[in-house]
């Protein structure tokens, strides 16, 4: 079974966030507020459904600041 690792990044434009992943088909996905994160937290999880996979969220200094892994199902570790 293959492995998805996403990442939820500000965009630099401060527009929304940036989903980005090499098992997207195109690379990244934008998504804009007031959902973004969230948006695209929910996307990664559909778009892994059948895949182990990680998705970090990223803060605007390029800290990690959420980290969800999938092992069956979604659980969620925050990283402070």
């Amino acid at each position: 079974m293959s492995h998805h690792v996403y990442e939820v990044r500000p965009r630099s434009d401060e527009r929304g966030v940036d989903l980005i992943s090499d098992a997207l088909p195109f690379g990244k996905l934008w998504y804009i507020e007031p959902s973004a994160v969230s948006n695209a937290i929910g996307y990664a999880k559909f778009y892994s459904r059948s895949h182990d996979a990680v998705i970090h969220v990223y803060d605007e200094t390029g800290n990690v600041i959420d980290t969800r892994k999938q092992a069956g199902r979604f659980e969620r570790m925050v990283v402070v």
